[in-house]
């Protein structure tokens, strides 16, 4: 295997992680709804709850104060090794970009992040996780 496709794959697997981290915030929180209304146990976990919510208020911060998020960085990083182009913009913006060919400014996002931190924040307090005393 050569440095090129090792990079390339270590690219590669840092998007999987990512993609999974942007889908647990985001089907997370809407297992959350769900699991509210129909009672489901699980989704009061207090694990899953507290890592959900410090999940999107780390990517609400990265964008308050105009950090790139590591995993874009790291895979920006595995690809240039790999003498592909990293990202132009964020993570986000990029994969939209690509997907359904849209393209905003990076305001509307940190917009949507917080928006979306201040609903998890609204749920995690509606709708508490239940903590184990023992």
């Amino acid at each position: 295997m050569s440095l090129s496709t090792l990079y390339s794959t270590l690219a590669d697997l840092t998007l999987i992680v990512h993609v999974a981290l942007v889908m647990f915030v985001v089907f997370g929180q809407l297992a959350i709804l769900i699991g509210w209304a129909r009672g489901w146990a699980w989704t009061c976990g207090s694990m899953f709850r507290l890592t959900h919510l410090a999940s999107i208020v780390v990517v609400m911060l990265e964008t308050w104060v105009g950090v790139t998020c590591p995993l874009t960085a790291l895979e920006n990083h595995w690809r240039q090794l790999a003498g592909q182009a990293g990202y132009q913009t964020s993570f986000i913006g990029a994969w939209l970009d690509r997907l359904l060919f849209y393209n905003a400014p990076d305001w509307l996002f940190t917009t949507l992040y917080t928006l979306f931190a201040l609903a998890v924040l609204a749920t995690f307090i509606l709708y508490p996780p239940r903590f184990r005393h023992g």
